[in-house]
């Protein structure tokens, strides 16, 4: 993992390429990583932690209905969230994520550790479903990485 974030600068830059993110259940870590790189404010534009729900409807666009109807953790709220952060960051990228790190926080038929990952980019908006195991630090960590392996993907098959 050490060296991705540093890779993935380095393909932005060569595609002059823009992005940010919107950030609940990892707390505006992917964002963390990705600006462990000096120089990342050549490609990255910010970060919206929209942790509350009326935080993703007011700021980021996320649609009460969408919420009410799917839940938070949800591949359709990922997919808004990253929907939304592409517009209000004004950005060619942006990467989402949603989810429950625990201990505590199930609910039925959403265990600990079940996370989306959203990404819109020029193509659309996608979505990843993730299954983690861990400790809440862990279950962020792995989905931080999981964020910037799968921005890692999209960029060297672009």
């Amino acid at each position: 993992m050490a060296g991705i974030e540093k890779e993935i600068g380095e393909l932005l830059r060569h595609y002059g390429l823009i992005v940010g993110t919107v950030e609940s259940g990892t707390g505006g870590l992917i964002s963390h990583l990705i600006t462990n790189v000096p120089g990342s404010s050549d490609y990255f534009k910010g970060t919206i932690v929209s942790y509350a729900n009326e935080t993703k409807i007011k700021v980021v666009g996320v649609k009460a209905g969408t919420l009410k109807r799917y839940g938070a953790v949800s591949e359709q709220v990922a997919e808004e969230m990253a929907k939304g952060g592409k517009k209000v960051l004004d950005v060619d990228i942006c990467l989402s994520d949603t989810g429950i790190a625990g201990p505590g926080g199930a609910t039925p038929g959403k265990a600990v550790g079940v996370f989306y990952i959203g990404m819109a980019n020029k193509q659309g908006v996608f979505n990843r479903k993730l299954e983690l195991t861990g400790s809440r630090l862990e279950i962020k960590q792995k989905v931080a990485e999981a964020a910037l392996e799968w921005l890692k993907e999209y960029l060297t098959t672009a």
